[in-house]
């Protein structure tokens, strides 16, 4: 399990961290809310603690950036701010647990415990693919977009599928060439750039976010940056 505490003072955030790091967690630690808002949005979580008052952007606005981007990782929030405004304010904003300084080390491992353990209990669809508000079920071959049914042509699947499978990752056009296509049957250097005009008019409609990002002369990247 991954974890991110983003927290300004160090006094606390390091020893928490080697702590986190004993009870065989993965780690990542950002004492600034620029740093902890980059690490929150470009990298997969399991959780996220995160500072309620911080340099440059508070947790309140950490926490709104991730689910304003579609992602449902837990939030636990750790503040000195415990008034019922303060709770109130922290849960609008997307939060799942709150605890406030100074606290048990027990009690907090016991939230990290809990809020990991829903998490998982809460995907009961974990074979699908997510990126955003874009799902594939490979299984059934269906994509929905906002819990809306996209129909897909078989090779569409294949493009989206390999595309979900790398989310941020520049895939070259060399090697969705070789996904998609056996050595024998290599078709022409247009065919892939079409394919990607098909999908892009399905699953971006509407002023929908973008995900299908070109990078020219190399290939493309698939997420929401």
């Amino acid at each position: 399990m991954k974890i991110l505490l983003v927290d300004d003072e160090t006094e606390l955030s390091d020893p928490l961290s080697r702590i986190l790091l004993q009870e065989g967690y993965q780690v990542d630690v950002a004492n600034n809310g620029a740093a902890g808002m980059n690490l929150a949005l470009q990298n997969q979580y399991d959780l996220l603690i995160l500072d309620w008052m911080l340099p440059h952007h508070s947790g309140i606005e950490i926490c709104r950036s991730v689910r304003s981007h579609f992602l449902a990782t837990p939030v636990l929030f750790l503040t000195a701010k415990d008034t019922v405004d303060d709770r109130v304010d922290g849960l609008d904003a997307g939060a799942d647990d709150y605890l406030v300084k100074p606290f048990e080390l027990r009690e907090l491992l016991a939230r990290v415990r809990a809020l990991l353990r829903r998490s998982t209990l809460e995907m009961p669809n974990s074979d699908r693919l997510k990126v955003a508000d874009l799902e594939l079920d490979p299984d059934n071959q269906v994509v929905y977009r906002q819990g809306k049914a996209i129909d897909l042509s078989e090779k569409e699947i294949q493009l989206l599928t390999y595309f979900m499978e790398h989310p941020e990752r520049l895939l070259t056009h060399e090697e969705i060439y070789r996904y998609l296509w056996q050595a024998d049957e290599q078709p022409s250097s247009n065919v892939l750039a079409a394919l990607v005009r098909l999908l892009r008019r399905k699953i971006e409609i509407k002023h929908e976010t973008q995900l299908i990002h070109t990078v020219y002369g190399k290939g493309y990247r698939f997420g929401i940056n």
